[in-house]
């Protein structure tokens, strides 16, 4: 699939290549602007490897079709953005609730509603970690650059497959449509995860009992193992439950499991932080102008550093609490009006003072916007 050759990418294309180099076979979705690409080369490439493609007639249908999917022991992944997003999160709810692996791939674009179909934003930062109802676990990752596309795609991927959780990649319309010279891993040298399965006999089979790692063993359907999968909530045996302790039960292993591996699945940047008194907090596209910026203001004896947040849900608290503790000021630009920031703030207000640069009118944010907005915060 792939080459030590140096190639041009689009985003969305690297996308594609790293889930099929995860091992993913099964694709379904609906065409909406900027992730069609993504539907696109799936079409071609999936039958190819004998994997499936196919087309639903509407984005609620579209995650349902890879949940079923899922089951039979498929890796899967869909893709899509705003309107689409919101419609796939009842099914997404149910796929944290069922422990259904399936990766959702949102290429962001200027909402609400229809909003603005080609034009780039960050908007749906809380959305993807409060979108669907109730108390639910989720990882959201964020890739800022072509090669990242692909790599945390297949992060994404065995994610999803170890943890049973839904997982998002958080691209945006500029990282999705933009076009850089990559190189990728040869498919030997990547380290892919499988799903754990049940290694008791059929009948003595527990859907969601668990070990010490709360992580329950799935068996493909079709394969004589029998269980029954609900919304509702349940116990070991997959059936429904009216008890409040096997409510209790059930919701502390969803988000538990999720805290147990915060550590595994935590993953960031810092880029000259080192003796850094300004800090900038930045993802996706954002955070490459944030790059120019500190370079330019480097040049002029500024000390500013970035840290760049790949996982943004959960969120690495602990190492930007550490780098909070020596920097003066923390600034937080992002193309939305301030979803992320509230989240920075909790996180470093006792610490450093906390300042948002927003922008949410389709154009990204330049890195001569946070030079101004670092000088207004030194004056």
């Amino acid at each position: 699939m792939t080459d030590k050759k140096a190639r041009l990418l689009q985003g969305n294309h690297a996308c594609t290549l790293g889930a099929l180099a995860a091992g993913v076979r099964f694709y379904a979705g609906y065409p909406i602007t900027p992730s069609t690409e993504i539907a696109e080369i799936m079409s071609e490439e999936l039958p190819k490897l004998g994997g499936k493609f196919i087309q639903m007639e509407d984005e609620i249908a579209s995650m349902a079709c890879i949940l079923g999917a899922s089951l039979t022991g498929k890796k899967v992944l869909t893709a899509s953005s705003g309107p689409g997003i919101s419609l796939k999160q009842e099914n997404i709810g149910f796929a944290a609730m069922t422990e259904i692996p399936c990766v959702i791939v949102n290429v962001q674009r200027l909402g609400p509603s229809t909003g603005g179909p080609t034009s780039p934003a960050q908007g749906d930062i809380m959305q993807a970690r409060w979108g669907t109802h109730g108390d639910h676990p989720i990882i959201a990752l964020c890739p800022s650059s072509v090669k990242e596309c692909f790599d945390l795609t297949v992060t994404a991927v065995n994610f999803t497959e170890k943890y049973r959780v839904p997982v998002y990649l958080m691209l945006d319309e500029i990282v999705g449509h933009m076009r850089e010279k990559v190189v990728l891993p040869n498919p030997e040298e990547l380290e892919l995860v499988e799903r754990k399965k049940p290694t008791c006999a059929p009948h003595e089979y527990k859907p969601y009992a668990t070990d010490e790692s709360l992580i329950p063993e799935m068996a493909d359907f079709g394969t004589g193992y029998k269980w029954h999968v609900t919304g509702l909530f349940h116990d070991e045996t997959g059936f429904p439950s009216n008890s409040s302790q096997v409510a209790e039960r059930l919701m502390s292993r969803l988000m538990n499991k999720i805290e147990k591996y915060k550590d595994e699945i935590c993953m960031w940047e810092e880029i000259q932080t080192d003796d850094a008194e300004l800090l900038l907090v930045a993802y996706g596209c954002t955070a490459r102008s944030a790059q120019e910026a500190i370079k330019l203001l480097r040049a002029e004896g500024i000390k500013i550093g970035l840290f760049k947040p790949k996982t943004i849900w959960p969120f690495p608290e602990l190492p930007l609490e550490k780098l909070a503790q020596q920097a003066k000021h923390v600034i937080v630009p992002e193309m939305n009006l301030g979803q992320l920031y509230y989240e920075i703030d909790r996180i470093c207000k006792d610490k450093a003072q906390v300042s948002g640069l927003f922008k949410a009118n389709g154009e990204l944010i330049t890195p001569g916007e946070i030079i101004a907005k670092v000088k207004e915060v030194l004056s």
